[in-house]
């Protein structure tokens, strides 16, 4: 097969796997993809998972590549905290939220790490759409609910203080109702209790 019609079709995958590949044509040699790597028509991300060697490496094909190398996922925590500027600092490893094992990659594109919650917390992510293909990432409401649930040493004002949110950005953003129903769903005291003290630490009016 030639690299020009293996091309042709999954340009627009951005992303793809071996899977893929096979889904689509069964008889294809999997060696041409050592082939094209020593050629540098493509690259290996990790785990069977593919791109084009001249794709280009912007923040929405990291959050398309979160999603797709390790699944069903999102993204979450630092990431989305960064993606709605909620925070000042830039976030060198994509972080996102999964029902699989905790795990990550560390791979030629950057870090790729993934935080384990219950499969009935895998809610409150929005599709968005980037050269034609869609990546899920975190609801702001959602995600502040995320980062508060597994960073448990969150507890106190100065705690979060110290995380130097934007709090215009947080009063533009958050959906107070969404919050308490999305609050209510993980059934967890503790987290209650965090989510009120960071309600009166920033105080942030209701929408």
């Amino acid at each position: 097969m030639r690299i020009l019609d293996f091309k042709g079709h999954f340009a627009a995958f951005r992303v793809f796997s071996v899977q893929d590949i096979l889904k689509w044509d069964p008889a294809f040699d999997t060696r041409r993809l050592v082939e094209w790597q020593k050629k540098n028509y493509i690259k290996r991300i990790v785990n069977r998972w593919y791109l084009f060697a001249d794709t280009l490496l912007d923040e929405n094909f990291l959050y398309l590549a979160a999603n797709r190398i390790y699944s069903p996922s999102y993204v979450s925590f630092e990431s989305a905290l960064a993606y709605y500027r909620l925070i000042p600092e830039g976030v060198y490893t994509v972080t996102s939220a999964t029902t699989l094992k905790t795990h990550q990659f560390t791979t030629s594109l950057g870090a790729f790490t993934y935080r384990h919650l219950r499969p009935d917390l895998m809610f409150g992510y929005r599709l968005v759409e980037a050269a034609g293909q869609r990546f899920k990432m975190a609801e702001p409401e959602k995600l502040l609910l995320d980062y508060m649930y597994l960073n448990t040493e969150l507890q106190s004002a100065n705690d979060f203080e110290s995380l130097r949110i934007n709090q215009a950005e947080l009063r533009s953003l958050l959906n107070e109702s969404r919050l308490i129903e999305y609050l209510a769903l993980f059934e967890n005291k503790a987290l209650e209790k965090r989510v009120n003290t960071f309600r009166n630490t920033f105080r942030y009016a209701e929408r």
